[in-house]
């Protein structure tokens, strides 16, 4: 069994994937003049430097790219440009996150902004679909109502806006305030997967779980609580696992030690994926790449993550059995 070169990626923010080539073609689509002096320069506000200290100095990163996602051309093009450079990276198919309450500054509302990344995806050859992120924070419950009720609207099995999410700086601001909003999106019938057990332990987790999510983004930290990786193993809940991005903001010491292959040998569903691959300076190949060489991942693991990932995925059953001949998997 050869070594993957085809892949799925379910966990992917469409502002950490805006790469120094991409900025710049929106840059010029838009008259917006970016910072530094050449492409080095401007990497640097891009990009996450090494030293980062943990998820919040990560989360800084976001500031420059969002200020190109302020219109409806600049999201439109920048869902296509995104989901294009995955598509040259061997993706095959991916599903791209959004805040919509995060693009309306220069006066779009969120409609609108669903509605360009909508108008993206039709430009791209690759098959992909949205999730929309409410947001951890102070003050922003009317803007996240909103996120929902949007998500209501346009959800679709395929094809567009596909669940909902919740990002943000979790150790700030706790899964548990977030109890309502997901119990309302769950009497909905709204997929949604929560990024949990990434900055904060596996309570985060377990909280998910017990508002209903589909799926949990990252999920890492799980291994300090053998009761709630039970629940997850039990309950088939699988994990959207990014380890460059584990490594950057700290979630994750020692990459030797990075659970992605134990998860599997004991039965957890777990999938590999880039989280924000401008910010990090990664792509999906480089992720498998990387776990080859940190916890000497196989090709029969990579078969097994994708295998996942098609189980996984917010689509249709027809949409999982071509991804899986695609894949050549059995």
């Amino acid at each position: 069994m050869k070594t993957a070169d085809r892949y799925i990626d379910l966990h992917l923010h469409l502002d950490g994937a805006i790469t120094v080539d991409i900025a710049r073609k929106l840059a010029e689509l838009q008259g917006i003049t970016l910072p530094g002096e050449g492409d080095a320069e401007l990497e640097k506000h891009l990009s996450v430097p090494e030293d980062c200290q943990n998820l919040n100095d990560f989360l800084r990163c976001f500031a420059l790219p969002l200020t190109l996602l302020q219109t409806p051309e600049g999201l439109s093009s920048a869902v296509t440009l995104v989901a294009e450079a995955s598509r040259a990276d061997g993706v095959i198919y991916t599903e791209i996150r959004f805040a919509p309450q995060l693009h309306c500054e220069k006066g779009m509302s969120q409609e609108d902004a669903i509605r360009a990344a909508l108008r993206g995806l039709e430009k791209t050859g690759l098959h992909t679909n949205l999730i929309l992120c409410c947001m951890r924070g102070v003050g922003n419950e009317p803007a996240n109502e909103e996120t929902l009720r949007l998500a209501h609207k346009y959800l679709t099995r395929d094809g567009g806006v596909v669940a909902l999410d919740l990002a943000g700086a979790e150790a700030l601001y706790p899964t548990s305030d977030y109890r309502e909003l997901f119990g309302r999106a769950k009497e909905m019938e709204i997929p949604f997967t929560l990024h949990a057990g990434e900055a904060s332990g596996p309570e985060s987790v377990r909280l998910a779980l017990s508002f209903g999510a589909s799926r949990i983004g990252h999920g890492v930290r799980i291994t300090k609580d053998a009761t709630v990786m039970r629940m997850i193993r039990e309950n088939g809940i699988p994990l959207e696992m990014c380890p460059t991005s584990n490594r950057i903001t700290r979630a994750v010491e020692d990459m030797t030690q990075y659970p992605l292959r134990s998860f599997l040998r004991e039965g957890i569903r777990a999938t590999l994926n880039t989280d924000d691959p401008a910010i990090e300076r990664t792509t999906l190949s480089r992720e498998f790449r990387y776990m080859e060489k940190e916890v000497g991942l196989t090709p029969e693991d990579e078969a097994l993550l994708l295998r996942n990932s098609v189980d996984a995925a917010f689509t249709s059953e027809d949409v999982k059995h071509r991804l899986i001949s695609e894949l050549q998997l059995s």
